[in-house]
This record gives structure tokens, sequence and C-alpha cells, in this order.
């Protein structure tokens, strides 16, 4: 196994935020919202990349800029202007909006190039409810490797035999706490380019992301009842008044909230991908959503990236470790735990279904199927993915919180392509022992696949599942 989390991760200072949205006499929390735009970054594994037009809100935000290029000639990538904004409102009611534009796009000499690209992300609440939608998002005159190209949501474009690019690549989840009171959160890429190989002299791995928003909104809470203090109890004619001793000392106990900590950000670890699996196999799609606004978790803010695709994706063991904490809870669903050999921690949920490698305490391979992409959970509406958190041993006693950005780090991932899913087989363990597959779990049918099958034809929901 490659060189672990641990052995690159230092431990920096973390900011202290103390929880304050509950007001006094018992009132309920305000509504809140975030925005955060980058009209282009360059991901590069090992090194430090580039950007421009990255901006967040609160506090309002808006940036300009007259081209720019990557490297210096822009061998890479070039382009026209640039502009990015990002606003929030919150109060009876939550707003925020987040705009990145980029025009004239060249990307690798000419291979790729867009007359206009422009990303928008909006989040709104009313009453209980929020939404958001990405209307706005586009990419205008997209021709790629000389044949234009038409940008849907995330639809995926071939590059040669060196990469893919993804247009209008979005997701959205929402959450609901007690009362039904919604939270919501997007985002979109409107252009991103993905290198399985190394191309234009940059390696493998690296990513081009042009247009990116994102949206996060909370209805407010309702107001929390006022405690009932008992008062003395009425004098009664005709009795005399009998004092009573404690048989223990009476103990205070504080109103104060703990503290809670802000996402640790800064940590970006150098891993290289022999170590490690990228967590789901196949086609995906994820943004960097780390620290976003959430109303349902501890500190209110997301630990982790969501990883979007098909219901029903494999989802593999991401090292060689030990899996624990399977089972159900209200904000993850189908979640599990995986503990590698250097005692670093990676969080699964709102998994529709669990493989049989999905064990208290057995032990698995990395690249290993333990699950299977769903929306359980407070996913449960939304579109199917994978939460993924990862958890350093040299954080975990700070608990929940004891957790660093996944998004550079699952950048330097590769895709397990040297797995085999033979036809007809849900998954294939490894190690000892694994040349008789265990019965599967559960098989995930889609709704297509299930009405294409009836009870009156023998052999239909066999054909169904071979297939």
């Amino acid at each position: 196994m490659a060189k672990r989390l641990s052995s690159v991760l230092a431990f920096v200072g973390l900011a202290v935020l103390v929880a304050g949205t509950v007001g006094a006499g018992g009132a309920g929390s305000k509504t809140a919202a975030s925005a955060r735009a980058v009209a282009i970054r360059v991901v590069v594994p090992g090194q430090a990349g580039s950007s421009a037009g990255v901006i967040s809100s609160p506090p309002d935000h808006a940036a300009f800029g007259s081209a720019f290029a990557y490297p210096a000639d822009g061998s890479i990538v070039s382009s026209g202007a640039i502009s990015a904004s990002a606003s929030t409102t919150s109060a009876n009611s939550a707003t925020a909006a987040a705009t990145s534009q980029v025009g004239l796009l060249s990307l690798f000499g000419g291979e790729v190039t867009a007359t206009a690209v422009e990303g928008t992300a909006r989040g709104s609440t009313r009453g209980r409810s929020a939404r958001g939608d990405f209307s706005g998002a586009s990419v205008s005159g997209l021709t790629v490797l000389g044949v234009a190209a038409t940008a849907a949501p995330n639809g995926r474009v071939a590059l040669g035999d060196w990469g893919y690019a993804v247009t209008l690549e979005q997701g959205t989840d929402r959450s609901s706490g007690a009362g039904g009171y919604q939270g919501y959160h997007g985002f979109v890429t409107a252009l991103a380019v993905h290198l399985t190989a190394a191309h234009g002299n940059l390696p493998a791995g690296s990513e081009i992301q042009v247009g990116y928003a994102e949206a996060s909104v909370q209805a407010s809470a309702p107001p929390a009842p006022k405690p009932v203090v008992p008062g003395p109890a009425p004098k009664q004619k005709g009795h005399k008044k009998v004092s009573k001793t404690p048989t223990a000392p009476e103990q205070k106990r504080s109103r104060r909230s703990a503290p809670l900590l802000a996402p640790p950000v800064g940590l970006q670890p150098q891993l290289t991908a022999g170590g490690y699996v990228f967590p789901v196999y196949g086609p995906a799609n994820y943004g960097d959503t780390y620290g976003a606004f959430r109303g349902d978790v501890a500190g209110n803010w997301h630990h982790g990236d969501d990883i979007f695709a098909a219901l029903g994706a494999p989802i593999l063991a991401c090292a060689d470790g030990i899996v624990f904490s399977v089972g159900w809870n209200d904000v993850g669903g189908n979640r599990l735990w995986l503990r590698d050999g250097a005692g670093n921690e990676f969080y699964y949920a709102h998994l529709s279904a669990y493989s049989p490698l999905a064990v208290e305490g057995r032990s698995v391979k990395g690249g290993d199927v333990i699950g299977f992409v769903g929306a359980t959970g407070d996913a449960d509406g939304g579109a199917p993915h994978l939460h993924f958190e990862i958890h350093p041993s040299s954080m975990l006693g700070l608990g929940y919180d004891g957790v660093v950005a996944p998004y550079p780090i699952l950048l330097a991932w590769r895709h397990a392509d040297d797995i085999s899913f033979s036809a007809g087989r849900v998954y294939v363990p490894t190690g000892p022992g694994s040349a008789t597959l265990p019965p599967p779990g559960a098989v995930l049918l889609e709704a297509d696949d299930i009405g294409s099958t009836s009870g009156l034809v023998p052999g239909a929901l066999e054909k169904a599942l071979r297939d």
C-alpha cells in the first residue's frame, strides 16, 4: 500500500465557531444562505494548479478580469474576459445566487473551444420549504476536436483516448429537519474536462473546471418551546411549612452550547493513486462542496463531497481496511465506515444497498464492492449519490469534526480500471477465499428493468437479472 494519509497530513490550528442561532426566549433559528463561484480552476495532482474569479458570500462579492492564461503562454487554458459574483440574503426568508462567466475559451491550443461559458446556481426558501435551480447555466459555441457539440445537463463528450468532458455537470441534495423545515444545496460546472491519460503537459487525473457555481439555503427552524418552571406550591391553611433537606447536593446544569469546530481548510495531502481507489466505479460527477452550509449536521456545514452516479452504481472500498458501523441513521441512510491500515477512516452514506462484504469487522481490499449508490436518509427525493468523507488518523481526536476536504484527494485517486466486472456478477471480491462468490445481499433493478418483465413469461425476471 502506498504512502498513507497520516504520513502527509500536518495538524493545523482550527478556528472555533460558537453556535448562536437560537435567540433568547426560545426564538427559532434564523434562515441561512451561502454562495460560491469560480470562473476557471485548473487542478493538477501534485502541483499548485491555478484559478481565477474565486469568490463567496456572505458577504456579497464580485470579481472581473480581462483574460486568463495557464500556463503563462496559454497553451493549456486561455480565455477572454471573466467575471464572477456571489450574493446572499438571510432574514425571514433566505436567498443565494452565484454566477461565473468566461468568454472565448480555448483548451489545449484549440482542441476544445467555446464562445461563452456561464455557470449559475440559485437557492431560496419560503416558509418551511427550500428550492433552487441552474437556469442560465450554459455553454455556447462548443467545439470538441473540430466537431460542434451540444451542452446537455451532465452530458459526456469523449476526448480522444486521453479524457472526457462533462457539460453542465450538476448535482443537488435536500435535507429536512424537525417540523419539515428544508435545506437545499446545488452546484453546477458548466464545462469540466477530465484527463484519464497525460495530455498537453498535464498528467492523468488533472481537471479543468470552467463556470462553477453553487448555492445553499436553509429554512428557519420553528421556535423552541419555553421550558416550564414549576412555581412554589400553594400554601394550605392549617398546615405548618415543612422544610425539605435535599439528600444530595444540587448541581446546576450549564445551558451554554459546546463550541463547534469550523471546517478545517488548506489540508491538501499529496497522495499517489496506487494505494487508494476512487470510491465509485464507472461514470461519476462531483464538485468541491466541502464546508457548504448544511442545517441538519453537526456544525451546520458539509463534512464531505457528494459523488453523483447512476442509481445502483458499485461503491468501492477506497483502501485495504476494516468495515465497521454498518447500518442506518436518519441523515446518512444506509451508511458504513472503513478504517485503513494506518488508522484513517472513511465515511460512506446514502447507499441504496450493501454487498455481502459490508459486514461489521470484515476485512476488505481496495477495490472490493461494498455497496451501491442510492439516495437514502436525508437524500431521499434527490439525485442518487455517495456522500464521502475522509477522517485522517491524526485528527480523530476531534471527533466528527476531524475531517479534511476530500476534493483534492479524490482528484488524486484513479478509477479502479483494473477491476473486471464479469457479466452477471454483481461484484468481484479479492483476496484469499474469493474464488467462490457469496450470494449477493440484494440486486437493484431499475423501473425500466422491472417494467420489461412479466410474471406470465417464464424466465423473464431471470433474464432481467442476467442483462
